[in-house]
């Protein structure tokens, strides 16, 4: 299983369209307030098309209220800070991904707390980071890849 977690996410459009990809792909997601927008707002709703009865949400108050209900187990977090790019770690098992807010991404502390579990998208010095909703995008089928692709159809229907 794939669960996807974004910590204080701000902008709706990337929860929207991170959505789409948890529809898509199975993934359940989970939002960590304080939300930078109402869950109900039409941008999200846009995004996720007509796929949000595909996507399994839950939001939790802050991250005490995350991990009283969680835990940590699979847990890695996404972060530029990462001493290790994602293709180095395992992500075969059952996997929780965690993001950070787009403006500031994952708080100190917790990068501290979990160092051994951060990981890296590679990308040249000069850039920043890329798009939230591209980030979790790349890390999700990474770990997808890694078990299989379970659930998910692997086929197209073009003629041979």
């Amino acid at each position: 299983m794939l669960d996807i977690v974004l910590v204080e996410p701000e902008i709706p459009h990337n929860t929207g369209a991170i959505a789409r990809t948890c529809a898509a792909t199975g993934a359940r997601l989970h939002l960590v307030k304080p939300l930078g927008f109402d869950i109900s707002d039409k941008m999200v709703k846009r995004c996720g098309l007509d796929y949000w009865y595909l996507v399994d949400i839950t939001v939790y108050e802050d991250l005490e209220d995350y991990f009283s209900k969680r835990g940590d187990k699979g847990l890695f977090l996404a972060t530029t800070k990462a001493p290790r790019s994602y293709a180095q770690a395992d992500l075969s098992g059952d996997v929780t991904l965690m993001f950070g807010k787009e403006t500031a991404g994952l708080p100190e502390w917790l990068r501290e707390r979990y160092r051994d579990s951060c990981i890296r998208i590679p990308m040249i010095e000069e850039a920043r980071s890329l798009n939230l909703s591209n980030s979790v995008a790349v890390l999700a089928y990474e770990a997808l890849r890694q078990q299989g692709f379970p659930g998910l159809l692997n086929t197209g229907s073009m003629l041979v």
